[in-house]
């Protein structure tokens, strides 16, 4: 038998009940050690042991946590807290003019205060003065006496 290779293809002989696909039993076992990733010693529904490839584990899917409801109510409450915040400049906006005669308008009350505290009690003064009435202004002397702490008091009034 010549072909062009030097190597010659042969059966090994096997069992009559040993099947094909599995190595012969007089044949080299792999050690643990050099079995690749990705292959496995699995033993087969008929009590068979073989080597197979194996899936790797699927990769771990994160699993989707559930909103908190402070997020919930946070996230409602900002649109509302912003619009009424521009609702607020806004109105601010249209009543500046208003709001300016205002305050122009307080401090105009607040000088009229200021001008009758000053000014009606010289007015008074000035009318008591010139009505002449003859009478100077009233004196008034309170002399009270007591005997002890607890004591009964006794007084006198005196108009000048």
């Amino acid at each position: 038998m010549h072909s062009e290779t030097a190597f010659e293809i042969t059966t090994e002989p096997r069992p009559a009940d040993y099947p094909a696909y599995l190595p012969a039993p007089e044949g080299r076992v792999m050690l643990p050690s050099e079995i690749p990733p990705g292959v496995q010693m699995v033993t087969l529904p008929g009590g068979i042991r073989t080597l197979a490839y194996t899936q790797p584990p699927a990769p771990l899917v994160p699993v989707a946590q559930p909103i908190p409801a402070w997020a919930k109510t946070t996230a409602l409450l900002t649109p509302t807290v912003g619009g009424g915040i521009a609702a607020a400049g806004i109105g601010l906006s249209y009543a500046a003019p208003g709001l300016i005669a205002m305050s122009q308008a307080l401090w105009s009350a607040v000088a009229l205060i200021a001008a009758a505290a000053v000014g009606v009690p010289v007015l008074l003064r000035l009318g008591r003065a010139a009505t002449g009435t003859g009478r100077g202004t009233t004196h008034i002397t309170q002399n009270i006496t007591a005997s002890g702490m607890f004591g009964k008091a006794n007084g006198t009034i005196n108009h000048h």
